[in-house]
């Protein structure tokens, strides 16, 4: 049941990117060099970079709608590297959900969206009959390289010819920190008696995260260094045996349980772009966190060669995200304006470019659940790592062994 009235109809839209080029070859090849690969060469909306692109006006998503009918919208952005703006023509759009939980319904003409965020909205079919496109572009307020093209769509109003030329919305600039710092504090928790929001208000462990991009010495590297990225200075290495198998089995010698709490060195995490000493520590190093125990994890961009918005992803988990700023966290003023009474509820969250932001969560989930960067560069980067959650004092509270079937890796 929707704690909305049903929409006529639901539409899956998927944003993605596109390159000309095998994505793997230019990977591979840029790493070898110690670079960035280049950026994707178009948008995509359910596969589609629409008309605004050469050749591709006869590749145009199109969804058809009836006046007065209201749709639902099953937002997602699986692109790799890109947050994207996303607006439709002269039609407001209605925020129900994200994630996959229930938000506080609020009216918006763009939303904001990142890599392995979904977001659901309705729209109602309540303009003068016609083609409106839809839009999408990347939101990047750092001086990172980003593809800047605009991808479209059409919402298709039955009946009305398809030589209609379809209005074209006005898209925020793409270093629209307003609009997207506005966005993301109207989300909130639906929090009613059939859809809680169980923000826990005790916290058992304090986390404080520092994310950074590097430089490691590469002798066969263009510049003999190696672009790399870190949490708490942590590049981390991937092992050759899985990581839940080897803590289900006890392998040892495939991680260690010494993820540390805190950065190695505090610092002006937001102040003047640091240049030098970008070295980090590499290893396969988890945190350990006891069944049950209630979370706080504080994730702080830091001016390690540049600020940046990072989406983080945890796996096993929702969290809810209590705060957010930008400059550097304060321990002692900021947890006072934290929201504990109906904050979102969100798998993959936002850190802001020069800023931070909080989650809690509760680790009632045992195994080994990865958290990452969700842009694909980073991560591969080595900007991730896991939690190690113990089992609970019942078989229902301890990780299920696994299927007799199970393929090797």
């Amino acid at each position: 049941m929707f704690p909305f009235p049903k929409p006529h109809k639901e539409t899956e839209i998927i944003l993605g990117e596109w390159w000309n080029s095998d994505v793997e070859t230019l990977v591979n090849r840029a790493n070898k060099m110690g670079l960035p690969p280049p950026t994707s060469d178009a948008h995509t909306i359910n596969g589609k970079p629409g008309s605004l692109f050469p050749c591709s006006l006869k590749h145009t998503f199109s969804m058809e709608v009836e006046a007065g009918k209201t749709y639902l919208l099953r937002i997602i952005n699986a692109a790799l590297n890109d947050e994207l703006f996303f607006t439709i023509a002269g039609h407001n759009m209605t925020v129900v959900e994200i994630d996959a939980v229930y938000t506080k319904p609020f009216t918006t003409r763009v939303i904001l969206i990142a890599p392995g965020q979904t977001t659901n909205v309705l729209i109602k079919a309540d303009q003068s009959p016609s083609r409106y496109f839809m839009a999408a572009r990347p939101f990047m307020d750092a001086p990172v390289p980003v593809d800047n093209k605009t991808v479209t769509a059409i919402l298709h109003y039955k009946d009305i010819p398809k030589t209609v030329i379809p209005s074209m919305p006005k898209l925020p600039a793409p270093n629209n920190t307003n609009v997207a710092m506005s966005y993301n504090k109207r989300l909130k928790s639906l929090n009613t008696p059939q859809f809680p929001a169980k923000v826990p208000l005790k916290v058992d462990r304090h986390l404080f995260y520092t994310i950074g991009l590097g430089a490691n010495p590469c002798s066969s590297c263009q510049n003999g260094t190696q672009l790399t990225a870190s949490l708490n200075n942590i590049t981390f290495v991937m092992p050759k045996v899985g990581l839940l198998q080897a803590h289900y089995f006890n392998i040892k010698g495939v991680f260690k349980t010494d993820f540390p709490d805190q950065p190695p060195v505090p610092f002006n995490y937001t102040g003047a772009p640091l240049t030098s000493n970008l070295g980090t520590s590499l290893g396969t190093r988890l945190s350990k966190v006891a069944f049950n125990s209630t979370v706080e994890l504080v994730l702080q961009d830091t001016n390690l060669l540049t600020v940046e918005s990072h989406p983080f992803h945890l796996h096993g988990f929702n969290f809810f995200v209590v705060g957010s700023g930008i400059g550097n966290f304060n321990p002692s003023k900021d947890p006072a304006r934290f929201n504990l009474v109906d904050p979102p509820e969100r798998n993959t969250v936002g850190v802001p470019t020069g800023g931070w932001t909080a989650i809690r969560f509760r680790a009632d989930n045992p195994g080994v659940w990865f958290m990452h960067c969700h842009l694909e560069l980073h991560t591969m980067w080595g900007l991730k790592m896991a939690f190690v959650v113990e089992n609970g004092k019942s078989p229902e509270e301890s990780i299920i062994p696994p299927p007799m079937d199970l393929p090797p890796c």
